[in-house]
């Protein structure tokens, strides 16, 4: 996969602080044929609705150290999904069981182009 510098950069980032601070499952999905919103989703697991908060809550603050400044704000919610737009990456942390529920890695999988019936042949 190859990105633009910035894009690059900045999932990087993202990546070793989640890492940094203990998420799971961390997954990278390129949706750039599938979406016009963004590049690339970065899926992430927290181990409870504090950890998942937490982890979105210095994320931001060490992109923000970085300068790179999020197109939303954090809503705590019920703490279960935390979303940070970064424009061309878009994060989702998860507690395991809403990551379960939501199955953002197969909605986003790319469709793969199926014949159901045979094309009716053409009478000479």
């Amino acid at each position: 996969m190859t990105y633009k510098t910035e894009t690059q950069k900045i999932i990087t980032f993202v990546v070793k602080k989640l890492d940094a601070g203990k998420a799971e499952k961390i997954v990278k999905l390129d949706v750039r044929k599938l979406s016009s919103l963004t590049d690339v989703m970065i899926i992430a697991t927290g181990t409870s609705t504090r950890h998942v908060m937490a982890l979105a809550h210095h994320l931001v603050e060490d992109l923000k150290k970085q300068k790179i400044l999020p197109l939303n704000d954090i809503h705590q919610g019920d703490g279960n999904w935390a979303l940070v737009d970064l424009g061309s990456v878009l994060v989702h942390i998860f507690t395991d069981e809403a990551r379960l529920k939501y199955d953002l890695e197969n909605l986003w999988r790319p469709l793969k182009s199926t014949r159901t019936r045979k094309a009716p042949q053409k009478s000479a």
